[in-house]
């Protein structure tokens, strides 16, 4: 299961929701070549439409959601922002852009880019693996330091709600250690980092 804390900008020891599959592990060779399997196991480049269908086709989508989901999105819209990576020619980011920008009109969440650099510097700070484009954060729109990534690759949009629902939960103060129990495991759904293009 995915365990996010709320970043503010120091190292920390966490686990991946990639695949659900530790991380941070202790120092050696055997530990690391274990977390570059794991990590390459968990991320799903994708180079074109059908490849993308055939990857969200896997992903199981959220089917239950808690009473006061919608009135905890709408209300709590004008205090988040969310944002996302995305980089030319990325099509599992135009997949991720179109799909928040749903949820930007039900729900009225802010949605804006941000560089490939901030969102490596932004995963180095969560010990996670950077894996490319996209990747989704939820902040206050008032505070840049806190944090909770919210997709690492394309997902259902049902999904990303039901992870700006749990992010809002969490950035108001409900125990972390509660809330992303039911957090949506991350994807990996990502576009190949091409040649020659900055991530």
């Amino acid at each position: 299961m995915s365990v996010w804390p709320v970043v503010r900008a120091v190292p920390l020891t966490i686990l991946s929701g990639i695949g659900a599959t530790a991380l941070v592990m202790p120092n050696s060779a055997a530990a690391q070549a274990d977390r570059t399997a794991a990590a390459r196991a968990a991320v799903h480049p994708v180079q074109n439409e059908s490849a993308l269908k055939l990857w969200l086709g896997r992903v199981p989508l959220t089917h239950a959601f808690p009473p006061d989901f919608a009135d905890t999105l709408k209300g709590q819209a004008p205090l988040y922002l969310i944002e996302m990576t995305t980089a030319p020619g990325c099509l599992a980011c135009a997949d991720l852009w179109a799909a928040l920008g749903a949820l930007r009109v039900r729900y009225g969440w802010q949605v804006r880019t941000i560089p490939g650099e901030e969102a490596m510097v932004r995963s180095g700070r969560l010990g996670l693996p950077w894996v490319g484009h996209p990747v989704a954060w939820v902040r206050p729109v008032a505070d840049e330091t806190r944090l909770i990534p919210i997709a690492v690759g394309t997902d259902h949009p049902l999904n990303l709600a039901r992870n700006l629902y749990l992010a809002a939960k969490m950035l108001t103060g409900v125990r972390p250690a509660v809330a992303v129990r039911a957090m949506s495991k991350f994807t990996g759904i990502v576009s190949p980092v091409r040649e020659g293009v900055s991530r």
